[in-house]
């Protein structure tokens, strides 16, 4: 047991000494490490603040401009959100940039479907929100020429799409303003036969196909 004792500390001698040696060798490289992680740290928590309060200022800004809109003056909202969609976060950017196109379409429906052809073609912007305004942009102009929004629909009608139940309507009912009611038909059976229609879609869908079932409108002389 006395011999196990001596070897037992002769082991925990060499293992203080080697420590020792080794601090005595790195020990600038460890504090040089530990500066760095706590600058990282601090860094990084600094960051948190910032874009927190990016944040909550793009916040205040966005209100303001709503209620700008709210009181009728649509002129100064539309330059409140224009300035805030400059440097807001990511976040509140897109937010700006699509209520900025639908206050634009208050008084010009084709400058907010423009809008909403530059979120559509902005590579920054996530695909669905891309899909959004596509198919806000035809929405807006589907009383123009209908058979001219539905190349942009119908990439938006494929089954995985979110937004494929709005898409298919407004397909539909630009064949019903075009007089097309085979293309009308074709779309509005593509509805009733989605499992995940919604149930308002599917209430409106009973006019839809009763219009179509009534073929167009004869008029005589």
């Amino acid at each position: 047991m006395a011999e196990n004792e001596f070897f037992r500390e002769v082991e925990e001698e060499y293992r203080r000494d080697q420590l020792a040696n080794i601090w005595k060798r790195y020990s600038g490289l460890f504090v040089a490490l530990a500066l760095v992680v706590v600058a990282a740290v601090g860094g990084w928590r600094y960051w948190q603040y910032q874009e927190r309060t990016r944040a909550e200022t793009a916040s205040a800004r966005y209100e303001d401009a709503l209620r700008l809109s709210r009181d009728g003056k649509s002129d100064e909202a539309e330059k409140a959100l224009e300035a805030t969609a400059k440097d807001a976060p990511d976040g509140y950017r897109l937010l700006t940039r699509f209520r900025l196109a639908a206050e634009l379409g208050r008084d010009n429906a084709e400058d907010a479907a423009k809008a909403y052809d530059a979120l559509a073609a902005d590579a920054s912007v996530p695909g669905t929100w891309q899909d959004l305004a596509r198919l806000r942009a035809a929405y807006l102009r589907i009383d123009g020429d209908p058979t001219a929004v539905r190349p942009a629909l119908e990439r938006l009608a494929a089954p995985t799409n979110p937004w494929r139940h709005s898409a298919r309507e407004l397909l539909g009912l630009s064949g019903l303003k075009a007089g097309d009611y085979d293309v009308a038909s074709r779309w509005f059976d593509q509805i009733a036969a989605d499992r995940e229609t919604p149930q308002g879609l599917r209430q409106r869908l009973e006019i839809y196909t009763a219009v179509v079932a009534g073929g167009p409108v004869q008029t005589t002389q």
